[in-house]
Formats: C-alpha cells, structure tokens, sequence
C-alpha cells in the first residue's frame, strides 16, 4: 500500500482508491502517507473528510503525533499551541496559507470556502451513509462539492469498503440507478481482498485460514464478502436475489396465419399472459409509484417480466392526472398485446378502472379490466409471488426491466423495513394472477391483444348431423 501510494504522487496520478479488508491497516498507512508528504512539502493542505467528523480528527490525531515523534519530522511541530488541536493543525512552513497543514471534517460539516492540495476520503461510505437510496444521492452530491475544494492538480484518494451494492466504488455503473459510468470513473485502483484466487490469506499472520472461517461464520456471507472480500453487495441478507433473474434481450413477435395468431419470445410460444397495475397519484418521487408491469408464461412454465413501466404525469397538460395514466396504460396493452390487466382499487384506484375501460376503447382495443381489492399483508404478497419462481429459476426480465427502480427493490427488500415496494408489488401481482385465456371473436373494427393465445381465436368443427 505504502509503495503504490508512493507511486501515484510521484508520478502524478492524482486520483486514487485504496480498497483493502478491514483490520488490514489502510488507514494507518494513508496516515503515514500524509505525514511523508508533509516532510516532504511542508507548504501541502491536507483534508480528511470521514462519514463522522470523529472518524476524521482520529486520522489527523494520528498524523500529528507521527509529526511529534518521528525524527524526521519534529522540527515541523510549531511553537504556538493554538495551530497543533486535535481536529486541525498547521506545521511550520515557508508559505503563509488561510488553510492549515490538516483538517479534520465530517460528511455533514461545512467545507465551503476551504482549499487543498489533498483530499482523503476516508470511509466516508458507511451504512449510516449509504444505507438507503436518498443517503446515497445525498452522499454522492456532497461528494461533488470536493471538485470545488481540490486545487488544479491535486491529489484525491478515496479509502474504505464497499457497504452497499450501490457503492460509489463500483467499477461497474449501476444502470438500474441510473449511472452511465462507476462513480469514481478513471481513478486508478488498488484491492486487496483477504482471500486471494486460490483461497490464501493476504495476511496469514494476522489472519489464518481457520481465523478466517470464523469471522465468516460469525458475520455472514454478506457482510464478509463486503468487508473483506471487497464485492459490492448489501450488507444486510436480502429476501430477494436479483441475481437469479435471467436476464434476456429479444422482443415479442406476434404473427397471424391460418387463420391462428401467435405470440412468441425468444423463439418460445407464449400461453399466458398476466398485467398488474398497482396506481398512485402524486409527483414522481414522491411517496408511492403507480407502476404496471406485465408478465407471460411459455409452453415450459418459464414466467417472463416482460415490461415494467412507473407512469409519470404533465402537470401542464388539459387532461387530470387520472386520465393520462389511463391514457398510458391503454398504450401499454396494446404495445405488448395483453388481454386483461388487473387493477388494484384499494384507496386511490377505487374509480380508476371505469376511466381505464373508456381510455381503452378509445385506442380501439377490447381488453378486460380485473377490479382487485386485496387485504392481505404485502410484504406476506411478495415472499409468496417471488420465493418460488427465483428459486427454480424460471422467472426471467427484460434488459429494460434493469434499467428501473425494480432491480434495485429487489436488492434493498427486507420484510417489515417499510422501504421501496411499488415495482415488487406489481410484479408480484402479475406472478400470482392467473392466466386468463378467454376466447375471442375477430373483428374487423376492433383490435385484439390477446388473440394470440391458444383458443383465443374461433373455430368450427366439422360434423356429420343432419337437421
């Protein structure tokens, strides 16, 4: 660690991340690190910027008293007691600066107005930060803000441990989250997970193979993978695995011939189909979604979330905000063929399903609308639609479907917690409906979603009665 990071000032890559297992001293070394660049170029400032404002003034209390004992670096103590506190302190130095040699800061401290040369970003993701989906947005903007304090050429080096799948470490971007590239994109990184590839310690002194199957035993896979194997994943144990979901990107192709439609995906013939809506009123972002998703089933019994969209309104636009949602639905059944979708008329909904049966006959369609009042627990709702399905495999989704809030639902879920649940509760809703295979007339003036399911087109059979 010490030499790489040696490495990166000298050669003037100045953006950095240094991930590495708890307990195995990276903090203690990037201390060390600050003092040898104070030796060095004593004129430096240096920010330490933690998650708690304790956590930072530990790193700086840690550099002042290398500087105290050190050699090297006693003459850089200065005189006057009031430049050497605990939080922040100024070492003897040519220049005359505003700012002091290190500073101490928390998340939630002011930096405005403050300059430095280096910025070290000591876990600054904890689960206190990073825990929910508003504290990482919060996170990641007042992470923003060091651009503003960083002079041009300075060093920014970020230490710490995934917490979250989300985490700003990522080497990946999180496309569900709307990330078009990782967080800390071009920074040059060093890992040094526990175990390497075959299974050896990174420290076998301090940590044998059987001390370390005890922490493993003790912790949880999750947590061990976070913490000490540097994997992105949630901490907690989630109910829901988004990693089970086999991921597809073909379209459905509907064809007529004969007489007979059919629907097919991935070269597959689909039987079923299953459309939940679950509406809510209100500004995007801002308490519950009003999501609809929709569902088929092959001749297999393979289930494919097909499309999940959460439906946004025009404050500006003539019609109320019931009437376009309606308006949005209609062209999502008809965009992907459904006979039926089910509305969820608990609260908001209740006089929703009348202006959705109109909306739909103004797009020319014929479509039932399922009213559906549920009372049961919802969490109780999504254990028992998804605990099946994920773990025989057979539920697949649609590359759009990653790139929604669903994905990231699933990952955060846990029973009882009260978090994000609307892209769940729809889904769930179209995994427990039952298919509806009702047969159809063909018509010449009105469309027919569903016509491509087997006995949804008429037939006559012929027969040797007379009358």
């Amino acid at each position: 660690m010490a030499r790489w990071l040696a490495e990166r000032w000298t050669t003037n890559q100045r953006e950095c991340l240094l991930m590495a297992f708890r307990n195995s001293g990276k903090s203690t070394v990037v201390g060390l690190f600050c003092a040898w660049l104070l030796w060095r170029w004593p004129d430096l400032r240096i920010m330490v910027l933690a998650a708690d404002h304790a956590l930072a003034k530990k790193m700086v209390r840690n550099v002042k008293r290398i500087i105290e004992r050190h050699p090297l670096t006693k003459g850089l103590k200065p005189k006057r007691r009031d430049s050497w506190a605990s939080d922040q302190f100024t070492v003897n130095r040519p220049g005359e600066l505003r700012d002091p040699s290190m500073l101490a800061r928390g998340m939630g401290g002011n930096i405005t107005g403050s300059r430095a040369d280096v910025i070290v970003c000591d876990d600054v993701e904890v689960p206190n930060t990073c825990d929910t989906a508003p504290k990482r947005t919060d996170l990641r903007a007042r992470l923003g803000e060091l651009d503003y304090v960083l002079v041009p050429g300075g060093m920014q080096l970020y230490v710490g441990t995934p917490h979250t799948f989300y985490t700003i470490y990522a080497a990946e971007p999180r496309t569900e989250v709307g990330e078009a590239r990782p967080f800390l994109d071009g920074f040059h990184r060093l890992e040094i997970p526990l175990l390497d590839g075959a299974g050896a310690s990174a420290w076998p002194e301090r940590f044998p193979l059987d001390k370390v199957a005890g922490i493993r035993r003790r912790t949880g896979p999750n947590k061990f993978a976070s913490q000490m194997m540097l994997k992105p994943v949630n901490i907690a144990d989630g109910r829901l695995d988004p990693d089970r979901l086999r991921l597809y990107d073909g379209e459905l192709e509907y064809l007529e011939g004969n007489g007979v439609a059919t629907l097919t995906l991935m070269g597959r013939t689909l039987v079923s189909a299953s459309c939940f809506w679950d509406p809510a009123y209100g500004a995007p972002g801002r308490g519950d979604g009003s999501v609809i998703a929709c569902v088929f089933t092959d001749e297999a019994g393979q289930y494919w979330l097909h499309r999940i969209q959460w439906l946004e309104t025009d404050t500006a636009a003539k019609e109320d905000e019931a009437t376009q949602q309606c308006a949005a639905v209609a062209r999502f059944l008809g965009e992907h063929h459904l006979p039926s979708v089910r509305v969820e008329t608990n609260g908001v909904g209740k006089f929703l399903p009348g202006l959705l049966r109109k909306a739909i006959a103004d797009a020319g369609l014929r479509c039932a609308v399922v009213e559906v009042s549920s009372s049961r627990n919802k969490d109780l709702r999504i254990i028992e639609a998804f605990d099946a399905v994920l773990a025989a495999g057979a539920l697949s989704a649609h590359r759009s479907v990653w790139t929604t809030p669903f994905v990231a639902e699933m990952r955060e879920w846990l029973p009882g917690t009260g978090g994000r649940d609307d892209g769940l509760d729809a889904v769930a809703g179209c995994l427990a409906a039952e298919p509806v295979r009702l047969p159809r007339v063909p018509s010449a003036t009105a469309r027919h979603p569903g016509g491509w399911r087997p006995g949804g087109a008429g037939w006559t059979a012929e027969s040797e009665f007379s009358f």
